[in-house]
């Protein structure tokens, strides 16, 4: 981020050389998280999520097209994210920033690597498939996008249900069958200070690393990996940082699903 606060920077560094964060969290700590459904009555399915300050609209929303040409018995994905300009001071309406880019690509790959969404259960006839669109709104930024965004955009999959399909096109007055999910998926983010790595890093944690690398995984294998800055990891470290991931897996699923009244 630009115009960061240096002198709060070499705050969180110095803080970090004792194996302390700012707000007192323990290293591989998550944030509070509080995660609600439902939250847009126009859409097929919606949540939002408080990871401490950092605050993520995410909404469904299905609409009949045409298969892809490659794939001409599956629906489609679209993921797409807004870093709206009250969320914080460097963000500017207009074309998506590198951010942003980056935020809807690593929430879409961890979705499809993971195989989150039944494709083959969007298909509907010949010529006709459901694409599901996923916005990603950030209302407020403190820190770790991607994981904040990987469970608001799981929570509103999880509770989506499919318009009616009437007449080639969909009935939205009519929702009644719940989008079919094959697993659920989790992101952790590691943001690497000096030589301390640290979980969920807060906006200040992020301003002051030289390396992030966020994990998706189904509790079971990894599904995807973006690493971000320019510091690195050594494999020592990923591996570990893998082994934190998987078991961060149950806690956020179970945050997932109780949102989502499963």
């Amino acid at each position: 981020m630009e115009g960061f606060d240096i002198v709060k920077v070499s705050y969180v560094k110095e803080l970090l050389l004792k194996n302390v964060r700012e707000d007192g969290r323990k290293l591989m700590e998550f944030r509070q998280i509080k995660l609600a459904t439902n939250i847009i009555d126009h859409a097929e399915g919606s949540a939002q999520i408080d990871l401490g300050a950092t605050r993520v609209l995410a909404a469904v929303k299905l609409q009949v097209e045409e298969p892809m040409e490659d794939t001409p018995t599956q629906g489609n994905l679209m993921v797409s994210s807004e870093l709206l300009p009250l969320a914080h001071a460097d963000f500017e309406p207009g074309p998506p920033s590198p951010l942003s880019i980056e935020l809807s690509r690593v929430v879409d790959r961890g979705i499809r690597a993971a195989e989150t969404i039944d494709l083959s259960g969007l298909f509907i006839e010949e010529g006709k498939a459901w694409t599901a669109f996923i916005d990603l709104y950030v209302l407020n930024y403190n820190g770790n996008l991607f994981d904040a965004s990987m469970m608001a955009a799981m929570a509103a999959l999880a509770s989506a249900k499919i318009p009616k399909y009437e007449n080639g096109e969909g009935v939205y007055t009519e929702r009644n069958e719940p989008l079919k999910i094959n697993r659920l998926a989790a992101s952790t983010t590691f943001a690497k200070v000096d030589k301390t790595i640290l979980l969920d890093p807060n906006m200040h944690e992020e301003n002051a690393a030289s390396a992030r690398v966020t994990i998706a995984n189904d509790g079971t294998v990894v599904r995807a990996m973006q690493k971000g800055l320019g510091g690195s990891f050594s494999p020592k470290e990923i591996e570990n940082l893998v082994d934190v991931s998987l078991s961060k897996y149950d806690e956020l699923k179970k945050v997932i699903e109780q949102a989502a009244g499963k």
